[in-house]
């Protein structure tokens, strides 16, 4: 009789432990996905997309399980402890990925708009300069962009003009426009605005050199990017050969390959083959970018 119980209080204890260990891990991790969500949710809304914190939540949920399911049945086996665990250590990877996808998407839209928000200052410089050589003020010039551009620039714009109205200082107003938008161009327009204020400079001539100074650095840019497209593009070739010879091989041949995908042998040689892809990326992207 006791060697039957004190197995089962052993197996009880052990239970339990993992239960409550689970739970506090589940607990903690919707806690921050939920603070994550929020965060990301307000750094969309200076995007000007306004999606809710608990939309962010759902999308990334579903996706998680979506792809947690079908990570643990390429990657898995039901019919071994080996199998288990390996299946649940890629969904595991896959989902925590598609959680936190929100954030990666939140910084490609961020440098897009960034872009556009650059390539657009430079004709809204120039037509700010006509509005001040007109005998318009500042925050008049700014109106004229708003009434005539287009996002982003046109709503950076507006929502500065509207903090100014609300009572909000003018140097407050163009130091919060900054931190949406993180463009360097931005930074010089404000630091020459605040300077004429200062010292009562021409800012019409501030604003044509300074257009003529963008439009310089970027056409720079155009050229370091048509120099240095050929080897970005021989980065892609060679980063995605191997992915499509194996996404090419399992549809040739998925029994062989599934056990391939099963074996610590191969197991062993995608995690080396996946970890030297990012390296070659990380390695290529670094001498391919030069900073103007």
């Amino acid at each position: 009789m006791i060697t039957i119980v004190i197995p089962l209080l052993f197996a009880l204890c052990f239970g339990g432990l993992t239960f409550a260990l689970l739970r506090a891990i589940r607990e903690g991790l919707e806690s921050y996905v939920e603070v994550y969500a929020e965060q990301a949710a307000r750094q969309y809304e200076d995007l000007f997309l306004f999606i809710p914190a608990h939309r962010i939540v759902g999308l990334a949920r579903t996706a998680a399980a979506v792809l947690f399911a079908l990570f643990f049945l390429l990657f898995g086996e039901f019919g071994s402890a080996a199998g288990w665990v390996r299946g649940l250590v890629f969904a595991s990877v896959a989902a925590v990925a598609a959680l936190f996808a929100p954030g990666f998407i939140l910084r490609v839209l961020r440098t897009r708009r960034a872009r556009r928000f650059n390539l657009q200052l430079v004709d809204s410089l120039i037509a700010m300069s006509s509005a001040l050589k007109a005998g318009f003020s500042v925050v008049q010039a700014f109106e004229s962009v708003v009434k005539q551009g287009e996002p982003p620039i046109s709503q950076e714009f507006g929502l500065f003009l509207q903090e100014l109205r609300v009572g909000v200082k003018f140097e407050e107003a163009l130091r919060r426009m900054e931190a949406r938008v993180g463009s360097e161009d931005l930074i010089l327009m404000n630091q020459a605005i605040e300077i004429a204020r200062q010292t009562g400079g021409n800012l019409t001539e501030v604003f044509e050199k300074i257009a003529s100074t963008i439009r310089e650095r970027m056409r720079i840019e155009q050229r370091v990017r048509s120099l240095t497209a050929q080897g970005r593009l021989q980065g892609i070739v060679v980063g995605s050969v191997p992915v499509l010879l194996l996404l090419a091989m399992t549809m040739i041949d998925p029994n062989m390959m599934m056990l391939f995908f099963r074996s610590r042998a191969g197991l062993a040689l995608l995690t080396l083959a996946a970890l030297l892809e990012i390296g070659g990326a990380l390695l290529i992207h670094k001498v391919m970018r030069i900073e103007v």
